[in-house]
């Protein structure tokens, strides 16, 4: 029986909201623990390097949230050493390593593993060495994979953002392609040993499509959840993707 995929929820748009007002509300360190009570299986918290929503004193209390639970802090980072030497003294459960651009509005592609794996695979050591679980976030190529796991990865988390866009835009071939592309890039994956978790514009609609891919092991959902939260509250919005994730597995063949 194929085991349960955990659900991870980014807490970065509640502190966007937040900052744009400043102050104090909302606040991502409640959101984190209302989550964690909701069910959700970890937190992600990307510290930006213009700290553009989470800010340092956010992951130092959502990890203790995150502590008192029992669960998780999937502590999202650039690959600079200001954040490796933060990771490794917060000592979060996992450390993901993303591209970030100034200019973007969130992560837009996935890391290039195979044209920085010097820089990569340094800090991957680092992480390993602490007892850090490094992941590298990065697109469904094989080039990547292969060079993800060169590194030692014990982590990939696949950029989902073409195969969702594509579902929403209702381009059926551009789908089709970005869907078996990803089926591809997992299977390999786990025939190198490493665990793949996937994250990026994943609603209720897509989510079935993803989590019902063999040996995906967790999503990590952000902006989509935090929205419905708005509508539904967030206690509602979790039980709903936690219950098509369990529903899809195994359902679509």
């Amino acid at each position: 029986m194929r085991e349960r995929i955990r659900l991870g929820l980014n807490v970065d748009h509640v502190a966007t909201v937040r900052n744009a007002r400043g102050g104090h509300a909302p606040d991502p360190i409640r959101a984190a623990r209302l989550a964690l009570q909701a069910g959700v299986d970890g937190i992600t918290a990307h510290l930006r390097e213009d700290r553009r929503h989470i800010v340092d004193k956010d992951v130092w209390v959502i990890k203790e949230v995150c502590d008192t639970f029992g669960k998780p802090l999937n502590f999202e980072m650039a690959v600079t050493d200001e954040m490796v030497s933060m990771a490794l003294k917060l000592k979060p459960h996992a450390a993901c390593l993303v591209p970030e651009r100034r200019q973007e509005r969130t992560t837009e592609g996935g890391l290039d593993v195979a044209g920085q794996i010097d820089n990569i695979g340094e800090a991957v050591r680092l992480f390993n060495k602490a007892g850090i679980r490094a992941s590298l976030f990065i697109a469904a190529d094989p080039a990547q994979v292969a060079a993800a796991a060169k590194v030692q990865a014990p982590v990939i988390e696949f950029h989902t953002g073409a195969l969702c866009d594509a579902f929403r835009d209702q381009e059926r071939v551009s789908f089709d392609s970005e869907l078996k592309r990803l089926q591809i890039a997992v299977a390999q994956a786990h025939e190198l040993g490493v665990e793949v978790h996937a994250g990026h514009g994943i609603d209720y609609e897509t989510v079935p499509f993803i989590a019902n891919i063999p040996h995906v092991r967790e999503l990590n959902i952000g902006h989509f959840l935090i929205g419905e939260a708005i509508f539904i509250g967030l206690e509602a919005a979790v039980a709903k993707m936690r219950d098509l994730m369990d529903g899809a597995v195994g359902s679509l063949g």
